[in-house]
């Protein structure tokens, strides 16, 4: 069996990485068809919970942890609508704001990938409310690893989305949306969880790729950063498997 080997970096010092690096032949199937992400195993797999699984990165990262052959707990407020069906995956109904629901699903569980997006554009505290919440979960059963997806151009990322961004969509459209990102990014960096918050570039329905700029600077030079859901999903499960980035914020795109 051959180790994974570490990415490789780029001259301007932003992480690369790759998806190739754990791909064999075998392949799983969805209900419908569908492959799941084959994988090469070289870590064992886990017991992981992961919310916001009916949106497109969170759709992703159940196809791709069931490839990766992790045993999947799926919270939604709509259970319907995950439509993988698997021997691995279990689907409970629940809801962010529901302490007991939160604490129910995360027990037995090593870890939590969070892909949570709320779109109210009015002064709320949807997801930085759902995030408290989860964390006073994650503590009630003892869960010490968190992946969170933020976004790109919140805390010390501000101003990377680009221009049409920059200047038009996030003091307007976006403003509420990014401040309640930056109070759950404040929440969780403040708790005791082995913490990974990630910030992704505008995100895409691009297929899987493995190759991806990732750290502080890797918005840099670029005027308009992009990342495939895909391959957020992907760094978000390599993140966890071989224990990258605890307790940091890195930013993904192309």
């Amino acid at each position: 069996m051959v180790s994974a080997p570490a990415p490789p970096h780029g001259r301007d010092g932003a992480e690369f990485a790759s998806a190739r690096r754990r791909r064999n032949h075998a392949t799983e199937r969805l209900a419908d068809g569908r492959d799941f992400a084959p994988t090469y195993r070289t870590i064992p797999t886990m017991q992981v919970l992961i919310l916001g699984a009916t949106g497109g990165t969170g759709r992703e990262l159940v196809k791709q942890a069931l490839g990766h052959g992790h045993s999947v707990r799926v919270m939604a407020r709509n259970p319907d609508r995950v439509k993988a069906v698997h021997p691995r995956l279990e689907v409970v109904k629940g809801d962010i704001a529901d302490v007991s629901a939160l604490t129910a699903a995360a027990k037995g569980q090593e870890a939590v990938l969070s892909a949570l997006g709320v779109n109210e554009r009015k002064p709320n505290t949807i997801l930085s409310d759902g995030a408290r919440n989860l964390l006073t979960a994650m503590k009630r059963q003892k869960v010490k690893r968190l992946i969170w997806i933020s976004s790109l151009g919140v805390g010390d990322s501000r101003g990377q989305l680009g221009p049409m961004y920059n200047w038009v969509l996030l003091p307007t459209l976006l403003k509420e949306i990014f401040a309640d990102k930056e109070r759950a990014e404040e929440a969780i960096r403040e708790s005791g969880v082995e913490w990974t918050i990630v910030r992704p570039g505008t995100l895409g329905n691009k297929l899987l790729t493995g190759t991806y700029r990732v750290g502080a600077d890797a918005a840099t030079r670029r005027w308009f950063p992009r990342v495939g859901r895909a391959d957020v999903a992907d760094f978000m499960l390599d993140a966890l498997e071989h224990g990258r980035h605890l307790r940091e914020s890195p930013a993904i795109c192309y």
